[in-house]
């Protein structure tokens, strides 16, 4: 995206959305989303270049949606938030989408299908502002499944800003961690975090570990 001046991206989220049969998705409803740093005159290019990019990109079928929010020109961050939470557990409209994001400051647009793609591109912007909700997108480079990790070792990865146990309490960095498959870091109090359980009593070499896949599905 730097070649195109549009600024350089943290890292992805995935956030999960209701599920339900009432609600049509591609896969599995979820919304992804990262920050970047932009100068605002560039917002509306950044918005025709993602329109493109979706209509060349998008899954047949699938109702892509893209929201663009300057964080410093929302009009009531709470409302956004409050939205995004509100998708993980109700079914919400095209037309409240639109609506609110009009209301707050914020770029909405649909790209294809029925447009619904749009309440969960709102909601992803909300929960991502939120900083209390979802994954990252694909795993970290660095640990391989199997190996043996320092927590001080893991704190150097550039996309782990904090190691802590499921219950959100820090480890401390000399305690050794068994890598497990596909490990990833999910988003708390607006960071990136790496979440640890404990391993059985008495476990040889590591006392803790990463969360398995389906521990991830929670986030």
């Amino acid at each position: 995206m730097l070649r195109d001046g549009f600024g350089i991206p943290g890292f992805i989220t995935r956030h999960q959305l209701l599920v339900h049969p009432d609600i049509p998705y591609t896969s599995h409803n979820s919304a992804m989303c990262f920050p970047a740093d932009i100068d605002g005159t560039r917002i509306h290019a950044l918005a025709t270049f993602c329109s493109g990019l979706l209509g060349r990109e998008c899954a047949d079928g699938s109702d892509p949606g893209l929201c663009i929010a300057a964080v410093d020109r929302i009009t009531n961050g709470e409302e956004l938030i409050g939205f995004g939470r509100r998708a993980k557990s109700e079914i919400l409209t095209k037309e409240e989408a639109l609506f609110l994001a009009s209301r707050l400051g914020v770029h909405l647009s649909e790209h294809g299908g029925t447009g619904d793609g749009v309440i969960g591109a709102l909601a992803g912007v909300g929960l991502r502002l939120w900083g209390n909700d979802g994954r990252m997108r694909g795993a970290l480079k660095g640990p391989q499944p199997g190996e043996f990790w320092r927590v001080r070792d893991l704190l150097e990865q550039a996309d782990v800003e904090a190691v802590r146990s499921v219950a959100g309490d820090a480890i401390d960095e000399n305690e050794c961690v068994l890598i497990g498959e596909k490990p990833k870091t999910v988003m708390r109090e607006g960071i990136s975090v790496l979440l640890l359980s404990a391993r059985r009593i008495g476990a040889a070499k590591a006392q803790w570990e990463t969360l398995p896949k389906k521990l991830l599905r929670e986030y």
